[in-house]
Formats: C-alpha cells, structure tokens, sequence
C-alpha cells in the first residue's frame, strides 16, 4: 500500500511539474509577444503564434495524464480536488497562452508599421512587464503552494487594472489623433492584457482553496 501511495504521490509531483513548466512557456511566449509589438518584430510574432499550438498540445498532455490517473486511481477527499484543480489550472494557463498568440497577432496583422503609437509604448511597455511578473509569480504559487504569495497575485492584479485603465482613458480622450484602427488595436491588446493576468488570478485562487478549503477574500 505505501508503495501504491508513493507512486500515486509521484504523479501528482509530476503533474505540478508539469503545471509550472507550462506557466513558464506561457511567460515566455507573453514575454516574446510585448516585444513583437513594442519593436515591429515579425520573426518573434511568428514565433509566438506557432508556440501556441506547442502550449496547447502540453495542455492537452496534462489533461491526458490527469484524467488516466483519476481511472486507475479512483482517488477522494485531497487528492481528487488536487487534480481537478490541476485540470482547471492547464485550462487557465492555455487561455493565458492564447492571449499571447492574439498580442503576437496584431504585431504580425500591423507589420511593418507598429501597432503602438510612440507616446504609448510607455505603457503597453508596463503592462508588458506586469503581465510577466504576475506569470512567474504564479508558477511559484502553483509550485510551493504559498498561499500568501497566491494573495499577492491578486494585488498584483490591480496594478494590471490601473494600467488598463490608464490606457482606456488615453484611447477616449478628444485630443485622440491616431485613427479608430489603432484605438481598436490597443483597446484590444489592452483587454488581452487585462484578461491574461485575470487567469493567472483564478489559477492563484484555486491553489489557494487547495491548500485552505476556503475562497480568498
């Protein structure tokens, strides 16, 4: 039986694992995606797009190992919610890496020209490095399960709302004189933003509850 439990135990480490290396092809291809729309980069957007069907095949490889474990092992109480936590975990973190590839999208849809006005790349700049932040943070909490670090995340978030924000009232602002196909292209990259570090949130929240039982207020 204890070897039973020490195998099962390994699968579970092997999922978590798994879990935070798809967080970090996830920060990577965010990370790939802001500089292809900061910098004109189409050889970098190319990378992000075709990356994306590379993070959705290990999506679906944990999805795989996760349900195959549930048959054979029929678990209860912890270890069930641990792994369909994981389930929804995989399916955050591959939305989060679609995001990316509709970032690298419009960087590939406006090349040569850029899709960020000059006085905006301040911005889309920070909001480039706090989605990268609330990413690699992430993978922390699902790799320790640091509940206090898993609140932190969601403050994290609120400097991504302030951001976007920021952005949206710059967009609406009468003295506006880019055009509405660029207002368009940043008030979507700023909601595909917005959205990203949102799913990073639930998967922090989730660990959260795995650890406690309880909701984070």
């Amino acid at each position: 039986m204890a070897l039973i439990r020490s195998v099962f135990q390994d699968e579970l480490d092997g999922i978590s694992q798994s879990l935070v290396d798809l967080a970090f092809m996830v920060s990577e291809a965010m990370s790939k995606a802001t500089t292809a729309i900061l910098t004109c980069d189409l050889k970098l957007a190319e990378e992000v797009i075709v990356a994306d069907e590379k993070i959705d095949d290990f999506q679906h490889d944990i999805d795989s190992r996760i349900i195959d474990i549930i048959a054979r092992q029929q678990p209860v109480a912890s270890d069930l919610r641990a792994l369909v936590t994981a389930l929804r975990m995989g399916s955050d973190l591959e939305r989060m890496g679609d995001l990316s590839h509709h970032v690298a999208k419009i960087a590939r849809m406006r090349h040569p020209d850029s899709a960020v006005p000059t006085e905006l790349v301040e911005i889309i700049t920070a909001v480039g490095k706090a989605a990268i932040k609330i990413t690699d943070k992430t993978g922390l909490v699902i790799s320790t399960r640091n509940t206090e670090m898993a609140l932190e995340v969601e403050r994290d978030d609120d400097e991504m709302d302030g951001l976007h924000r920021e952005l949206i009232s710059i967009l609406i602002e009468p003295t506006w004189k880019h055009g509405i196909e660029t207002a368009i292209d940043l008030t979507l990259l700023g909601r595909y933003y917005e959205r990203y570090a949102d799913h990073a949130v639930s998967i922090s929240r989730r660990v959260y509850f795995l650890v406690t039982g309880k909701f984070a207020s």
